[in-house]
């Protein structure tokens, strides 16, 4: 059974878009491991426009299942990972301009930086996760780099213009996580999944995670955050 892990990045969006205290992500966290998720995802980005700093040291507090927190692999955001010390951690890219997280990382033209990172990290026991595109390529140079996990982008999929190009698009997800298997890498898959396009994954037991949380919140807008939760957890347990 794969598990599901909630991001609450878009909580703290709508905190921010008014500047005040609520809705509060921390609080979403635990209300999302109240319904059964199996871990919580937070992206602290440079630019803080969603996450703060805040957020991140309370939810290393009361966190019961899996903190996944998100970053980029620069200086600031690495130093303060080792001092919070999350269950894991998986490295992004982060572009100022972009509105959401735009593809995977090139992990294959960065090699020595990114395995100088996953050292520091894995000095303080953090398990590493690289989120990059179903490229064989870069999955392998993950697994190069001294990665556990490689989350796959499921971006470019959730965003298909029709049944053809999704079609197209899940067969180099199938791909990428035979590629992750070969070298030896757990899998998680994520971005852009709904409570529709994530059924076909069915047919992907080896995908050990999902890590949703746009559809999640949008859902929970209407019929709750616990509900929301438990309804996107439900496609996932029946894989």
């Amino acid at each position: 059974m794969a598990r599901l892990a909630v991001n609450v990045d878009h909580v703290a969006t709508v905190r921010q878009a008014r500047g005040i205290h609520e809705p509060d992500p921390v609080l979403a966290a635990g209300l999302a491991e109240l319904a059964g998720a199996e871990g919580i995802i937070c992206h602290l980005r440079e630019d803080r426009r969603h996450i703060q700093d805040r957020d991140l040291a309370l939810l290393r507090q009361t966190v019961k299942t899996r903190l996944n927190l998100e970053l980029a692999a620069v200086d600031e955001m690495i130093e303060i990972a080792c001092k919070t010390g999350p269950d894991l951690v998986t490295l992004v890219p982060e572009k100022r301009e972009e509105l959401t997280t735009e593809g995977g990382l090139d992990v294959l033209a960065n090699r020595d930086h990114y395995k100088r990172t996953v050292d520091r990290l894995k000095a303080k026991d953090i398990l590493v996760s690289f989120f990059v595109d179903a490229d064989p390529n870069q999955i392998r140079a993950s697994h190069e780099c001294g990665g556990d996990i490689v989350e796959i982008h499921t971006g470019h999929y959730s965003d298909a213009k029709n049944e053809s190009e999704a079609n197209r698009l899940f067969d180099r997800i199938r791909l990428g996580v035979e590629s992750a298997q070969e070298n030896g890498l757990r899998i998680s898959a994520g971005h852009g999944l709904n409570y529709v396009n994530v059924k076909p994954f069915k047919v992907l037991p080896q995908i050990e995670e999902y890590s949703i949380g746009h559809s999640i919140v949008a859902r929970a807008i209407l019929v709750g955050f616990e509900r929301a939760v438990r309804e996107m957890l439900e496609l996932v347990k029946d894989f």
